[in-house]
Order: C-alpha cells, then sequence, then structure tokens
C-alpha cells in the first residue's frame, strides 16, 4: 500500500508543485488518481467529502488523515518525511524569512500570474477564447512584481535566501506555464531572476519533472 494517495486533475500546476517538492526529497511511494473534471468528478459526492470546495489537490492518508491547499500539503510533507527544504525550526530567523517569503509569492505573484495562466493556458484547453484585458492587467502586475524581486535577487541566490526552499519550489509551475504561454521574457528579461530561475531548472529533480511536464505544457501554445 502506498504512503499515500494524492488527487488531481491532468496538468494541474498546483498538484506539480508537489510533485516537484517530493522529487526533491527522492519521495516515490504514493499513488496519483487524476479525476475527470468533463465528467465532474471533482464536484463528486465523493471527492466534497475530502475537499469541501471541490478542487485539487487533495493527499489521503492509510489511516483516514485528508489534507487539501497544495502549500499546506507541501509543508506537511517536507515535515513529515524530513525533506530538506526548509531552514530548522530552531533558527527563527531562517525560518520567519521562509514564511515571509512564502507570503510574498501568495499574495503579490500567484494572483496575478494565475489569471494569465488561467486566461490563456486554461481557457485555451477548454476552447475558450481570453479576457485579453484580464490578462493585460495581470502581466503588469506580474512584471511589478519581478521588477523587485530582481532586486532582492542580486543580494540572494533564492527567493528566501541563499538556500533552495519550498518557496522557490512555489513559483516553478506557474513560470513553466508563462513560458508556454509567450510570457517567458518576464523572467529572462531580468538578470538576477533569469539567474534564480536557470539555478531551480538545474536541480535534478526539478529538471526531470519538469523534462516529463514540457510537452504537456507546450501543447497548448
Amino acid at each position: 500500500m502506498p504512503a499515500f494517495t494524492l488527487y488531481s486533475v491532468p496538468g494541474s500546476t498546483n498538484t506539480n508543485r508537489i510533485r516537484l517538492v517530493l522529487a526533491e526529497g527522492g519521495f516515490t511511494d504514493y499513488e496519483i488518481v487524476q479525476l475527470n473534471m468533463q465528467k465532474g468528478e471533482h464536484k463528486s459526492e465523493e471527492h466534497l467529502k475530502r475537499h469541501p470546495w471541490g478542487k485539487v489537490p487533495v493527499v489521503t492518508l492509510p489511516n483516514g488523515f485528508t489534507l487539501y491547499e497544495s502549500r499546506a500539503i507541501c509543508k506537511y510533507l517536507t515535515k513529515k518525511y524530513s525533506f530538506p527544504l526548509l531552514p530548522a525550526e530552531s533558527d527563527l530567523e531562517a525560518t520567519a524569512l521562509v514564511d515571509q517569503a512564502d507570503s510574498v509569492e501568495t499574495l503579490y505573484f500567484a494572483d496575478p500570474a494565475g489569471k494569465i495562466v488561467f486566461e490563456k493556458f486554461v481557457k485555451k484547453k477548454w476552447g475558450q477564447t481570453p479576457n485579453e484585458t484580464v490578462v493585460s492587467d495581470a502581466l503588469k502586475a506580474v512584471e511589478a512584481y519581478f521588477d523587485v524581486a530582481e532586486k532582492l535577487l542580486q543580494a540572494r541566490e533564492y527567493m528566501a535566501g541563499d538556500e533552495f526552499t519550498l518557496v522557490d519550489i512555489a513559483y516553478i509551475p506557474t513560470i513553466q506555464r508563462l513560458f508556454a504561454v509567450g510570457h517567458g521574457d518576464v523572467v529572462t528579461g531580468r538578470k538576477a531572476v533569469n539567474a534564480w530561475w536557470e539555478r531551480c531548472l538545474n536541480r535534478p529533480a526539478i529538471k526531470k519533472v519538469m523534462d516529463a511536464d514540457n510537452a504537456a505544457a507546450t501543447a497548448y501554445k
């Protein structure tokens, strides 16, 4: 029996965040169950018991413990299996910097970047027309975000300091989609941001997962 089951839908960036964490930890003892959104399996009575809002990802353990929200899942798995992706809790300053960087990604990057991905990747996948006004406004916010990140990354290797952490992983699936829809210049056009991105991509575990997903990510260009 696998250590846990991970429920997802094909192409989920939030699920990919968890897969990257597991890859970094060298952990393979889990099962992925892909739900069929077209059949409404993510809104089924069975899945609503796992996630009351009918979304993914969700992990369930054999003992019945269930957890949803990708960032919470990533942190839980990192601590449960002792992946080297967080500072020691006794290091209060390093832990605080990770918490700070985690909030920054959630508040200032994830929302506008997610809107671009939804409009230009997900809608295209569904055969719908993107709202270019939404894309334009969101792109301005992402550009402004990376202008600030460019300055910060001139003095550090990664988003929370000089060590690769969960926070860096949080960015990767969404940025991968930004490249897929033609907006990779928000990264490549900034020297320090691009150097950070290359450091992330050069990690063997990250590269392995990204290589496996690139064909699907670029199929909707």
